[in-house]
């Protein structure tokens, strides 16, 4: 049996590489930070990049404005969603960094759904004064789709004049984040700005 090097299927593999590689890396840093760092454990790794460990149930960067099982299940939607996206456009033969993009899109939901799904289930809570352990499935700190989502990136780059008013005395950049947020925002973004014109055009049509 041949295999057969047209774009389409060098498309389709890419993209299938790509999401698995960076769910896989993903889950691996924060497989590390949950089991080596307590609760709000801080590592300073230069003057402007700190590994932080915090928890949230919310959105992406610490935003928290809806509850766990109902962002679980609007991850689940739009993963299924781009997924049918990123089916026509690799279909189409849509360029590879369009491809790239929504592959990126649905590498950072997944691996943040992974978490909601799971971590309640897998992991002990964590803690300011104790590091978390793995846990026999079902004994862990939660249930299914109430696993909390581990960040640990964090930019401080600088802080903001005292003299500014409202952001005066913040850091800029003040968001804790993961792996899995930074593949969302690049993909969205890029797609956004590289590829607008062919995201308005009735290219999902059937």
């Amino acid at each position: 049996m041949k295999f057969s090097s047209s774009p389409t299927t060098l498309r389709g593999v890419t993209s299938a590489t790509l999401i698995i590689l960076l769910v896989v890396l993903d889950q691996c840093v924060k497989y590390y930070i949950k089991t080596h760092f307590a609760l709000y454990e801080s590592h300073e790794v230069t003057s402007w990049f700190r590994i932080f460990f915090t928890e949230n149930t919310g959105m992406a960067f610490g935003m928290q404005f809806v509850g766990t099982i109902v962002l679980s299940a609007f991850r689940f939607v739009a993963i299924t969603f781009f997924l049918y996206v990123l089916a026509v456009a690799v279909r189409r033969r849509a360029p590879f960094g369009l491809i790239v993009c929504v592959s990126l899109i649905i590498a950072g939901a997944m691996g943040n759904l992974i978490d909601n799904f799971f971590y309640g289930l897998l992991f002990s809570e964590s803690t300011p004064w104790e590091v978390a352990d793995v846990v026999p499935f079902g004994q862990g700190y939660g249930s299914f789709l109430s696993g909390k989502v581990v960040d640990m990136f964090y930019f401080p780059l600088f802080v903001w004049p005292d003299w500014l008013p409202l952001v005066g005395g913040d850091v800029f950049f003040g968001a804790v984040f993961n792996l899995a947020d930074a593949a969302i925002s690049v993909g969205f973004v890029s797609a956004l700005l590289f590829y607008y014109k062919r995201l308005g055009r009735s290219f999902l049509s059937v």
